[in-house]
């Protein structure tokens, strides 16, 4: 999936219902801007859940406004072809990196506003993940992006996951 195609999807607001990708930036930096002294941190995370023949992603991004709670947007793809628990950590990571590469260029033609922007990969020191988190954190980390994982990586673990 190329970063344009997120211009076409589908994202879901909590508060707002079905929005554009347009519509999701706009709402980030309208966050952003009505606070111009306050930290934020942009955060993308994608947690997926298995069914019969089909995964289902959900990324999510979230505008954290520190101290002071957020907002969140998510969107849903269906893959095949997924058969192995690296293959759909991976998957997951690659979506997360898409996504959050894609915000990026979108806010730096808007704003010039300072935020973090940070990975979360739903990976963890304990199960079966805990052998992929060395080569899923250096993927992230070498194309430029800080990563968190599991406790930390609440974007995937909590706000994606509770759309899977």
């Amino acid at each position: 999936m190329s970063e344009t195609s997120f211009k076409t999807e589908r994202f879901y607001s909590p508060t707002k219902g079905r929005m554009s990708f347009e519509e999701v930036i706009c709402d980030v930096v309208r966050i952003m801007e009505s606070d111009l002294e306050a930290p934020y941190a942009i955060v993308v995370g994608t947690d997926s859940h298995s069914s019969v023949g089909e995964v289902d992603f959900v990324s999510a991004i979230i505008i954290h406004r520190l101290g002071k709670g957020g907002r969140y947007f998510w969107r849903r793809t269906r893959e095949s072809k997924i058969h192995t628990l690296r293959q759909k950590i991976y998957r997951e990571a690659t979506l997360s990196f898409e996504l959050a590469k894609a915000v990026m260029e979108e806010l730096k033609d808007r704003t010039l506003l300072d935020y973090n922007l940070e990975i979360h990969v739903d990976v963890g020191e304990r199960g079966k993940t805990k052998e992929l988190i060395d080569e899923v954190v250096g993927m992230i980390v070498g194309s430029g992006f800080s990563v968190k994982t599991k406790p930390d990586a609440y974007a995937a673990s909590s706000v994606a996951d509770k759309h899977t």
